[in-house]
């Protein structure tokens, strides 16, 4: 059986006849194969697009078998190193596709905005914004690009309310605040219970001309004639600057009206008997007064773009204040409050003080002796149900600062703010010695003869005639000044009679032998060799200040005017139309706004000292400095004419400042003054 097997194997050509067949069969089944991948493609692709078309997500990646993607790995490399395939390690070749960065097939996630409101939460944002700084042309942000208090941070607006028994110097220190921070480019503004009184008792009418409050509110007067309308009240038989209300401000209260509508025909007696705590109907009307000026002032803050607003009032006792903080927590809870005192103890400055007093509305043009009987009188009522500012405020966590003898002597409690902290900084550099501030620019320059800009070029041979000049004028200057102080103190009167022109304080003037004159310039070569005739006086203390610098033109440094028009006709009308906020392009390049910040500083410290002073500075520096000391809008900054060859003195005092301008002749070899003269705008829109 078994060899028939055998031999029936041997003979039957059963090879060749599956060498035949297994080909065919191997064909078919790859083609099915092939036809079935392709099938599967097409369907892949007409998902993949129906998804693409129909959905806005992001598509997970591709699935991959572990055990082809393992296997794929090993027929690249031969193995992967630390996984146990091959048992050793072998380092990726520089070719090897994982050395490549392998560009996704998958569908680009689209683009999400990001939300602002409340990062992404559930639940929208609560808590109030930051409350930082803000220093115009410093900072910037998103709410605030011109680096101003934004409407929407009212936390980091101010009401200041002011606290003292009459002739402690309030409206002096409102004036001096509203000033600087109005120069530093926040808008602030003063409102004065005593004015509203005034009217409400029908002693002032709506018709007297005003006195400004603000930088930015001069009522239709040229914003430049602040030191005439700042008029000499200290001198008897001259005008006191007659006060009113704002426009939007009602001429009487309906305190002071019958049941029938009509007003009396004789107004309230504005002696010291109205001030008396026991007036019931006096009292009603000043608490009324009082309020309605703070509503005011939280408009101006709340609906009017104010930063800070100032209540100039005596605020004299414990439930006065109360109130007022009450009727403004009602208003508007966030809003930062800040009590500032100003308290005499020194008998000479309470003295100083009257006799400004009795120059003012409640007295003008009456009998000296009865004013200051009446008005000591006053003050006594005043005193006698007088609480200075302590436990309750303390109680209640609130702001304040206390002011003695006119900044000897200063008390802070719990300044939280960047403008409360800058006002106490500012209100300690106070003093009230008498003295001269005066500006004016270089002599002329090499490139001012090229009317280039910047650069840092020494004078010309008239600049040096004009910086000997200049030193001869400013010492017979000074030589005249303490002539005239010494005969002001030698005719003093108290009460003074009219006529009188005692200075202020005459206490102050017993040292003017030995007050020293200062003479500082800025670090460029013209300034320096402005002051080389001082400079050689051992009688004058020269110093150079790089913050008294001219403006950085930036890019622009060496060219004239008409090259940036024609190279940077861009540039050239942005400056054109806002200088005040422009800002010079390239390393170093400045702005208006960038010297007021630099200048800071330097105002505190002419502030401070009870030298005389000289500045030799450039065109943006007095600008800046002139619109400081005068208290010009911010407008007219940016625009102030100062041409070269002028001379400003500036004398401060305690209503204001005296202001004197004085002009280069060149044939003269001196200086004449101009009367009358008012700081203007430029002719020129280029300079």
């Amino acid at each position: 059986m078994k060899s028939q097997l055998m031999a029936s194997a041997a003979t039957t050509p059963s090879s060749p006849t599956i060498s035949v067949n297994a080909p065919t069969i191997s064909q078919q089944q790859q083609q099915q194969q092939q036809q079935q991948q392709q099938q599967q493609q097409q369907d892949n692709n007409q998902q993949e697009d129906h998804e693409r078309e129909h959905h806005d997500s992001l598509l997970p990646a591709p699935a991959v078998a572990f055990s082809h993607a393992l296997r794929s790995l090993n027929d690249l490399d031969g193995g992967v190193g630390g996984i146990g395939f091959t048992g050793q390690h072998n380092p990726i070749a520089y070719n090897s596709p994982y050395s490549q960065s392998i560009p996704s097939t998958a569908p680009g996630s689209p683009r999400i905005p990001p939300i602002r409101q409340n990062s992404g939460c559930v639940t929208p944002r609560i808590r109030p914004h930051a409350t930082t700084l803000n220093i115009p042309g410093m900072t910037r942000s998103r709410v605030s690009p011109d680096g101003r208090i934004p409407e929407r941070d009212v936390a980091a607006k101010l009401v200041i309310i002011m606290v003292g028994l009459p002739a402690r110097g309030k409206s002096y220190i409102t004036k001096k605040i509203q000033r600087y921070l109005s120069w530093q480019q926040h808008n602030t503004k003063i409102f004065n219970v005593g004015n509203r009184r005034r009217i409400a008792a029908g002693v002032t009418h709506k018709g007297d001309q005003p006195a400004p409050t603000s930088a930015d509110d001069h009522d239709g007067h040229d914003p430049h004639d602040a030191p005439k309308r700042a008029a000499t009240i200290l001198l008897k038989g001259k005008d006191a600057p007659k006060i009113t209300l704002e426009e939007d401000e009602p001429t009487t209260l309906d305190l002071n009206e019958h049941q029938d509508g009509s007003v009396p025909k004789d107004p309230i007696d504005q002696s010291a008997k109205f001030f008396d705590p026991k007036n019931e109907t006096a009292a009603k009307l000043r608490e009324q007064v009082a309020i309605d000026t703070l509503d005011e002032l939280l408009n101006y803050l709340l609906h009017q773009g104010g930063s800070v607003g100032i209540l100039d009032a005596t605020n004299s006792n414990v439930h006065r204040r109360k109130l007022i903080v009450e009727h403004i927590q009602q208003r508007e809870p966030k809003l930062g409050i800040l009590f500032i005192e100003s308290i005499c103890h020194d008998q000479n400055l309470l003295e100083a003080n009257m006799r400004l007093k009795l120059a003012g509305p409640d007295y003008k043009d009456k009998d000296p002796h009865k004013s200051l009987a009446d008005f000591r009188e006053r003050v006594k009522a005043y005193e006698s149900a007088y609480e200075p500012l302590g436990k309750w405020e303390e109680d209640n966590d609130l702001q304040y600062i206390q002011m003695i003898d006119v900044g000897r002597k200063v008390i802070h409690h719990r300044l939280r703010g960047f403008l409360t902290a800058g006002i106490a900084s500012y209100l300690t550099t106070f003093n009230l010695a008498p003295r001269q501030i005066w500006i004016t620019r270089h002599g002329q320059s090499q490139d001012n003869q090229l009317h280039k800009l910047g650069g840092d070029s020494g004078l010309t041979e008239r600049g040096h005639y004009y910086a000997q000049a200049l030193y001869n004028f400013i010492t017979f200057k000074r030589k005249e000044w303490l002539i005239e102080q010494k005969n002001k103190i030698a005719s003093s009167t108290f009460p003074p009679a009219p006529g009188d022109h005692t200075p202020p304080y005459p206490e102050l003037y017993q040292e003017l032998d030995d007050k020293n004159f200062c003479v500082w310039t800025s670090m460029l070569k013209r300034s320096i060799e402005s002051a080389e005739y001082f400079d050689a006086d051992d009688d004058y203390d020269v110093k150079q200040w790089e913050m008294l610098n001219e403006l950085n033109a930036g890019t622009f440094e060496g060219l004239t005017y008409e090259e940036i028009a024609q190279r940077y006709p861009e540039e050239y009308q942005k400056r054109s139309k806002d200088k005040l906020h422009y800002i010079y392009p390239g390393v170093g390049g400045e702005g208006y706004l960038q010297v007021i910040s630099r200048l800071r500083d330097m105002v505190r410290e002419i502030e401070r000292i009870t030298d005389h002073v000289l500045i030799i500075g450039h065109r943006s520096v007095c600008r800046v400095l002139m619109a400081y000391f005068m208290d010009l809008t911010r407008e007219s900054i940016a625009d102030l004419d100062v041409p070269l060859g002028m001379l400003y003195a500036i004398e401060p005092k305690p209503y204001g400042i005296e202001f004197h301008a004085y002009k280069y002749d060149e044939v003269e070899g001196w200086f004449q003054e101009l009367p009358n003269y008012r700081p203007q705008r430029t002719t020129d829109r280029n300079n």
